[in-house]
């Protein structure tokens, strides 16, 4: 039995799949530039959801969309295109973007062991499908029609937004765009500007243009799961206008909320400040695994619920990383002669917690406990941590290399012993000594090994 919180009705209740194999849908990237680590936060949670499923014995079939098109720089339906601001800026055709950015994205989740979906779908792909959604709400009366575009008409239906609290969205946000009817209308498909030529652009029943972001989602969820399916997940700030605007599109074109579970990661911050190019606090995974390997990451993530906001600090991971090399050590120094059987016990503690809406801390709690109960033979102890590993993916049993935060340390003491600066040096080599590595001089340099 799985409860899961359903922003929906915002409490758990009790999940049952609408048909045998469950049907997720996660919303991915915006492939205009690299994900950050508030965004890959999210992307370890539905990861979380999806081994979870799995683990409990369901079948799932995810899809992800990939976002090329349609992303504009601001919420309220005005400003630039994502993908077309960063070619224009970095000389390159908005298929050349997308691409690369798509490229870099599968690469950060490989490194944190995510598992891909079944289906990735990129909206310039469903452009006719977009279409035909939009016909399909025009002919029930749904849309309007004004100098940028064809909108969404929320006053026609009753029922938007009733997941999105509008009474605490911020008085006005919304409003920019002149000739809106309703504060909360949006784009279902932007007019081109004649003056400029866009890069991405099709002929449509209303002029040549591109999707409106919100649209998409609806379409390609439709496609490849059909309307409804079981669970819908995306980052927390979707709840107040993404999401709200999908599950518009769906009622109004075919009566029916598009899932029956609505789920939603917190934000991260950065040293308790939101994270934001501007105060020089955005990290990509490639910025944090210059000094860090990747699974610690994730480690730090899974030792956060992924309802509750996480803080982001240096101190926090160093001590994911030590946490995580502490227990592939644990694990890997297991007597494993023969083999092992699972021990049903700590497994109904550890699917008692993880089924209880995800509590990966807890999850963790039982792993550690599971680690230094001397009770268990040391080969059933092994065979049930990594039983328990199909669900954490933290690659338990993975041979582990020299970390890269003491090849880094390592690094910077070579070039104080070359600059003479022997001091500095000598504390290089006492970070290193308390991480649990010895480093040794050699004739073409040094050696790292573990204590």
């Amino acid at each position: 039995m799985i409860k899961l919180y359903n922003s929906k009705i915002r409490k758990k209740e009790l999940f049952e799949p609408l048909e045998e194999k469950v049907r997720l849908y996660t919303c991915g990237p915006t492939v205009y530039d690299y994900a950050h680590i508030g965004n890959l936060k999210t992307y370890i949670f539905e990861d979380l959801l999806k081994r979870t499923l799995l683990y409990n014995g369901y079948e799932v079939k995810h899809v992800m969309n990939i976002t090329d098109v349609g992303h504009l720089v601001s919420d309220d339906d005005s400003g630039e295109d994502k993908v077309e601001k960063k070619a224009r800026e970095e000389g390159k055709t908005a298929w050349e973007i997308a691409e690369y950015y798509t490229k870099e994205f599968k690469k950060d989740i490989k490194k944190l062991n995510i598992k891909n979906p079944d289906i990735f779908v990129k909206a310039t792909d469903t452009i006719d499908e977009q279409i035909n959604l939009i016909k399909i709400l025009e002919d029930k009366g749904f849309t309007y029609q004004i100098e940028d575009g064809v909108y969404f008409d929320t006053s026609k239906l009753e029922s938007y937004g009733e997941m999105a609290n509008l009474d605490e969205i911020e008085a006005g946000k919304r409003v920019s765009v002149k000739g809106k009817k309703n504060p909360t209308d949006f784009a279902l498909w932007k007019f081109s500007d004649p003056k400029e030529k866009r890069q991405m652009e099709w002929e449509s029943p209303w002029g040549v243009g591109f999707p409106g972001w919100h649209t998409e989602c609806v379409v390609m969820a439709e496609k490849y799961l059909s309307i409804p399916f079981d669970i819908h997940c995306g980052g927390i700030d979707h709840i107040e206008i993404h999401h709200p605007n999908e599950i518009a599109q769906s009622e109004a074109a075919f009566g029916k909320n598009p899932a029956n579970f609505w789920m939603h990661g917190e934000f991260l911050t950065v040293e308790g400040e939101k994270m934001s190019k501007s105060k020089d606090n955005f990290y990509t995974l490639k910025d944090i695994t210059e000094t860090h390997s990747p699974l610690a990451y994730r480690y730090l993530v899974l030792n956060s619920h992924y309802r509750s906001k996480m803080n982001f600090s240096e101190k926090a991971m160093q001590g994911a990383e030590n946490s995580l090399r502490k227990m592939r050590e644990r694990v890997q120094n297991l007597s494993y002669d023969k083999k092992g059987r699972i021990d049903e016990d700590y497994k109904k503690k550890f699917l008692s917690v993880l089924n209880d809406d995800l509590n990966s801390p807890r999850a963790l709690e039982v792993v550690w406990t599971l680690i230094k109960d001397n009770s268990i033979d040391p080969e059933d102890k092994k065979e049930t941590i990594l039983d328990f590993d199909r669900v954490l993916g933290l690659e338990l049993n993975k041979e582990q290399n020299i970390p890269k935060e003491i090849e880094y340390l390592a690094e910077k003491r070579k070039k104080f012993r070359e600059n003479g600066q022997y001091e500095k040096a000598d504390e290089m080599r006492k970070k290193i000594n308390e991480s649990g590595y010895k480093i040794e001089d050699v004739k073409d340099g040094y050696k790292l090994k573990k204590i």
